[in-house]
């Protein structure tokens, strides 16, 4: 993903509308106060990701659905490698 665009909390309340559009092209636009990074608005498909991947997040697993090739993965699996 590229860098999110970046603009003062200031700047964003002054120019909503502006970054209402633009946040539709950008994705996300990350909101400052003196260099750090406050907050964020996000477009209306980013948030739906979002709301995606918090559901996802939340998923249960029993281990009496995992098939075979779930539990060979769950073997091989070693701390702190990344899997391909």
């Amino acid at each position: 993903m590229a860098d999110a665009m970046r603009v003062s909390a200031t700047q964003f309340s002054r120019h909503f509308a502006q970054y209402q559009d633009e946040a539709h092209a950008a994705g996300v636009i990350e909101i400052t106060s003196h260099e750090r990074v406050i907050g964020g608005y996000l477009s209306a498909r980013e948030l739906e990701h979002y709301r995606h991947l918090k559901k996802m997040e939340r998923q249960v697993v029993t281990f009496s659905e995992f098939d075979e090739d779930m539990l060979a993965e769950l073997r091989d699996t070693e701390w702190g490698v990344i899997s391909k």
